[in-house]
């Protein structure tokens, strides 16, 4: 075409084709563009999140409270044999000098004591306290077994929670019951007076439990076991246990006097 001519009429019609097509070749290059650069994403760590990339949340065990066994295997190691010439009864250690806390009544007037621990290792004992009033009594063995292993003293007791008792009821050595506390502040006649300020408790518990520790259902010890009801006067579990809150056999508020057992 000459210079200043007129496009010929095929000119002027291929001449919009030809820009559509260059139009959709760039369009579709820019596609391929895109694509590579999210392949390319993608690939990289920390790139686009995808189902398998999410964080997965991991399940947190919920704790199990111990079991009554769970309890007695642990604080069982902490409960002792009192062995009197009048009387028999149980005892917990409370201090890692050894300290023995017991019930006064079981070692009161006695001219000899003896004191068994879990491994069977026997020793005498003597008094290092003694309070008729809380018939609370501490003791000091002469010797130690090789493995000592004090009980874990405090807590409260609250009614309708679980408790478990150690003892030695009737002889019966490291026995264990368990139960509830049926009643806190419970006071009791006996012939010397009327005992006040008692944890009142059905875990079964005889002769011979005294002193031994009541715990909750961790293994703290929260009382101390000094006496039963005993409406028939013969010396026969009814039912109702009572302890001295482990508050008042330290020593840090005066519990009154307690029927015994």
């Amino acid at each position: 075409m000459k210079l200043g001519a007129e496009p010929h009429e095929d000119e002027v019609r291929r001449g919009p084709g030809r820009w559509s097509r260059v139009i959709a070749f760039a369009g579709l290059a820019v596609l391929v563009v895109v694509a590579v650069l999210l392949a390319v994403l993608v690939a990289r760590p920390g790139g686009a999140t995808t189902a398998d990339s999410l964080p997965t949340a991991t399940p947190t065990p919920t704790p199990t409270a111990p079991t009554v066994s769970d309890v007695f295997q642990h604080v069982g190691p902490s409960v002792v044999v009192i062995q009197t010439d009048t009387a028999l009864g149980t005892g917990v250690v409370a201090a890692d000098d050894g300290t023995i806390l017991t019930a006064n009544h079981v070692i009161a007037g006695a001219k000899t004591i003896s004191v068994t621990f879990s491994d069977g290792s026997t020793t005498s004992a003597t008094v290092a306290s003694s309070d008729a009033m809380k018939d609370i009594a501490t003791l000091t063995p002469a010797s130690l077994p090789q493995i000592l292993v004090p009980a874990t003293l405090g807590g409260t007791a609250a009614v309708g929670a679980a408790v478990i008792a150690i003892g030695n009821p009737l002889g019966l050595t490291y026995s264990e019951s368990s139960g509830i506390v049926a009643g806190l502040n419970r006071a009791a006649d006996t012939a010397n007076g009327e005992y006040a300020g008692l944890i009142q408790f059905d875990a079964s518990v005889n002769p011979g439990s005294s002193g031994g520790p009541l715990l909750d259902a961790s293994g703290n010890v929260i009382g101390i076991v000094v006496s039963i009801a005993d409406p028939g006067n013969d010396d026969a579990w009814a039912g109702i246990g009572f302890a001295v809150p482990i508050s008042d056999a330290l020593g840090d508020t005066g519990a009154g006097r307690k029927p015994q057992i």
